[in-house]
């Protein structure tokens, strides 16, 4: 079911790239479908940032079931949805911690009129994976400040993301969000990330002091998931804004993010036999 799950979630992205970066630029191919294609291509545009997000969400959660356990994922999944909600729908009636902006339609039902549903959904499942994989440096250190070394890595490869995805989504073909006051970062402003780390930063160390001492360790074979997970909604993100001809922030996004979870993951030590290492694959109890 998880390989299933992030198939799909795969699949998706795939097709909303197909979507982004070929029909919409070539209306002529578009009028050209016969009745029920152009229902299909309708129902595609008005439902497939929900597609791909309800299904990345869902092979987080097997992943996250299967590698961390139930209890622990929950520990990180509640923080997770709660925190990244309640600062998206701060953010979209006040202008905190990320700047004046609102979202259009396109990303499903929207909570209170202001956040669709499937956002909090992206802030779980590429913030699981980007702190799942930030967590190496973690198991490699020893002094007292690893922790929060960690949880800031985390919340800086999520940041990274959005360094590629948020021109993408706002100066695309088809805007999913609006900047009222724009910045100087391709009409971002430089708020938007500061209230990225500060989000992300928040959930993660919440789910951390939650763990306690029951912290996970995972080799280089069990973060293939997680790295799997990030890199492509990250290449996704990077694409889009290729195709839309946004290039300085693709650059700066692989240099923060997506370089360095590949290097994390490389250097997360193989997988081994372990006597510690329970029948489902995952390392049971981990170290503090």
């Amino acid at each position: 079911m998880e390989a299933s799950a992030l198939g799909l979630h795969i699949l998706s992205l795939l097709f909303g790239l197909v979507g982004l970066l070929w029909v919409v630029p070539h209306p002529e191919w578009v009028a050209s479908l016969p009745p029920i294609g152009l229902q299909a291509f309708s129902w595609s545009m008005g439902n497939g940032g929900v597609a791909y997000m309800v299904s990345g969400a869902l092979a987080a959660v097997l992943m996250g079931s299967r590698l961390l356990g139930v209890r622990r994922l929950l520990m990180f999944l509640i923080p997770a949805v709660g925190i990244s909600l309640a600062s998206e729908l701060l953010g979209t009636s006040t202008g905190i911690p990320f700047g004046d902006y609102g979202y259009l339609s396109g990303l499903g039902y929207k909570i209170a009129g202001l956040v669709p549903f499937t956002i909090p959904l992206s802030w779980f499942y590429v913030g699981l994976s980007a702190y799942l994989l930030a967590r190496v440096a973690l198991q490699a250190g020893r002094h007292w400040l690893i922790h929060f070394e960690a949880i800031l890595l985390g919340a800086l490869l999520l940041t990274a993301w959005d360094f590629v995805l948020d021109p993408a989504m706002t100066r695309g073909l088809i805007p999913f969000w609006t900047w009222f006051q724009p910045g100087p970062f391709f009409g971002m402003p430089l708020q938007n990330f500061g209230g990225w780390m500060l989000t992300g930063t928040a959930f993660m160390t919440v789910a951390n002091l939650l763990w306690g001492k029951d912290q996970p360790v995972l080799n280089r074979r069990q973060l293939l998931g997680p790295l799997l997970l990030y890199g492509a909604n990250f290449a996704f993100a990077l694409l889009v804004s290729l195709g839309s001809g946004i290039v300085a922030p693709a650059g700066l996004g692989l240099l923060l993010g997506l370089g360095p979870a590949l290097g994390l993951w490389w250097s997360a030590p193989p997988a081994l036999p372990s006597p510690s290492e329970g029948a489902s694959g995952r390392i049971v109890g981990g170290r503090g």
